[in-house]
C-alpha cells in the first residue's frame, strides 16, 4: 500500500469510529420519531402528532446501529408555527444546543404526498436556523413510503416536481424512502424494506461524513454555543472529579440551556421594550416640538417620517438588546430576567 492510499486508509478508519449526530427536521406529523425509532430498531422516542407542549420536547438518544455509534436528535415540534413563542423559543435552544458542537448529517423529512407551499415554508425555515451550507451535510427521507405506487423508486417520485428535484439536487441527490408501519416484516433484500432502507441511509450519512472529511456542520451560533460549553464542562470538571466525560458534557448542556434561556429572556424583553419606547419617545419630542397632533400625522404618513421612527425603533432596539442582556447575566431565572430587563430599559428611559 503506498502513501497515499495508506493515508486514505487511516482517515476512513478515523471517520468509522465517530459517533455521528444526526439531527431529524420537519414539521410535526411527518414521522421524525417513528424514523427515528425505526432507525434505532426500537422504540425510543415518543411519537407525537399534536403541536409543541412539554412532552413534545426535542431528544437526544444514542446507540451502536449496524455498527457505527449514531446520536439522533428529534426536533419534534421546532418548526411548529401554531406554538406560543416562548415555548418555541425554548425549544429551539433546546435543539441548537443538543446539535453542538454540531451533526454531522441532517435528515430533512417528508411524507410522500404533493409538496404543497406549507412544505416549502418549511424547509425555508430550516435554512433560516442552519444556512443553505447545511445541504452539503443533508439528505430527504420519505416516510409513508407504502404512497408510493408498485414498483416506483423514490427517485421517480421526487422527478415528478421541479421544487422537490430541486430540493434533493441540493441536497446532492441524497434521498431514502422508508415505511414505519407497513414495511416492518419485509425481506431485507427488498427495496420496500425497511431494514434495507435504513442500511441505506445509514451509508448515506457515511458517505456525507466522510466527503466532509469526518467534519460536523458548525455555523458562528453553534460556535459560540461549542465554545460555552467547554467553559462549563471544565467548571464542572474541576469541582466533580468522579464523573465521566459522559456526565459532564451532559450537565453542562442542562446548565447551558438554562443560560441560554435566561439571556434570551432578558435580551427579547430589552429589544421588544427598547423599540417600543424608542418610537414613543420620538412621538412625544414630535408633539411637544410641534405643540399640536398634525405632528404625529405627519410622522405616520409621510415616507420620511416613517423612516424617522424605524430608525428610532431601531436605536431603541439596539439599546434595549443591550440593557436586558445585561440584566440577564444577574438573574436566575427566565421570569427574572424578564423582570430585571424590562426595569433596566425603564429606568434607562426615565433618565
Amino acid at each position: 500500500m503506498d502513501g497515499q492510499s495508506c493515508l486514505l486508509h487511516n482517515t476512513r478508519e478515523k471517520i468509522a469510529l465517530i459517533s455521528r449526530r444526526i439531527v431529524l427536521l420537519g414539521k410535526t406529523g411527518v414521522g421524525k420519531s417513528s424514523l427515528a425509532n425505526t432507525i434505532m430498531g426500537e422504540d425510543v422516542f415518543s411519537v407525537c402528532h399534536s403541536s409543541i407542549s412539554e412532552r413534545s420536547l426535542s431528544r437526544l438518544e444514542t446507540k451502536c446501529v449496524n455498527g457505527r455509534n449514531i446520536s439522533l436528535i428529534d426536533t419534534c415540534s421546532v418548526f411548529d408555527t401554531c406554538t406560543s413563542g416562548t415555548l418555541l423559543r425554548d425549544e429551539i435552544v433546546r435543539c441548537i444546543t443538543m446539535c453542538a458542537p454540531g451533526p454531522h448529517a441532517f435528515l430533512i423529512v417528508l411524507k410522500v404526498e404533493k409538496f404543497t407551499q406549507q412544505e416549502q415554508d418549511v424547509i425555508k425555515k430550516i435554512w433560516q436556523y442552519f444556512s443553505e451550507d447545511a445541504m452539503k451535510y443533508a439528505a430527504v427521507i420519505f416516510t409513508h413510503g407504502d404512497q408510493l405506487p408498485e414498483g416506483m423508486k423514490i427517485e421517480d417520485f421526487v422527478s415528478q416536481n421541479n421544487e422537490l428535484k430541486n430540493l434533493v439536487a441540493k441536497c446532492g441527490g441524497r434521498c431514502h424512502v422508508i415505511d414505519n408501519k407497513y414495511w416492518k416484516n419485509n425481506e431485507e433484500n427488498d427495496y420496500r424494506s425497511n431494514q434495507f432502507q435504513v442500511a441505506e441511509i445509514l451509508r448515506t450519512v457515511d458517505k456525507i461524513t466522510e466527503a466532509n472529511n469526518g467534519s460536523c456542520y458548525t455555523n458562528e451560533m453553534l460556535q459560540k454555543i461549542n465554545s460555552e460549553m467547554q467553559v462549563e464542562e471544565e467548571h464542572i470538571r474541576q469541582s466533580s472529579a468522579n464523573m465521566s466525560q459522559e456526565e459532564i458534557r451532559d450537565k453542562a448542556k442542562t446548565l447551558l440551556v438554562n443560560k441560554l434561556l435566561i439571556i434570551f429572556a432578558g435580551t427579547a424583553t430589552g429589544v421588544l421594550l427598547g423599540a417600543f419606547l424608542g418610537v414613543a419617545k420620538m412621538v412625544t419630542s414630535t408633539v411637544i416640538n410641534l405643540n399640536e397632533h398634525s405632528g404625529v400625522n405627519e410622522l405616520v404618513s409621510t415616507t420620511s417620517g416613517r423612516a424617522t421612527l424605524a430608525l428610532a425603533a431601531q436605536n431603541g432596539l439596539v439599546q434595549g438588546g443591550r440593557l436586558g442582556y445585561a440584566a440577564a447575566e444577574e438573574a436566575g431565572s427566565p421570569q427574572e430576567a424578564i423582570q430585571k430587563a424590562a426595569k433596566a430599559v425603564l429606568d434607562h428611559a426615565a433618565k
